[in-house]
């Protein structure tokens, strides 16, 4: 089973992808720090859950090409 993850959590994910193309790796934790830097989010867990789904749609998209 996969994690549930809100709808704010994708759209602000997807957001900073489309803004920052590029930016974002498959590492976690460089995508945390970049999370930190181009967003507003006020809670280290919504940090964590925005950085984690990017790392996964980036993996998503590198292996699809």
């Amino acid at each position: 089973m996969g994690n549930i993850r809100t709808s704010f959590v994708k759209r602000i994910s997807k957001e900073l992808i489309e803004t920052h193309k590029g930016k974002f790796t498959t590492d976690f934790d460089e995508n945390k720090k970049m999370v930190a830097e181009y967003s507003t989010v006020s809670t280290k867990h919504l940090r964590n859950k925005i950085a984690g789904y990017i790392t996964r749609l980036v993996k998503q998209e590198s292996s699809q090409v």
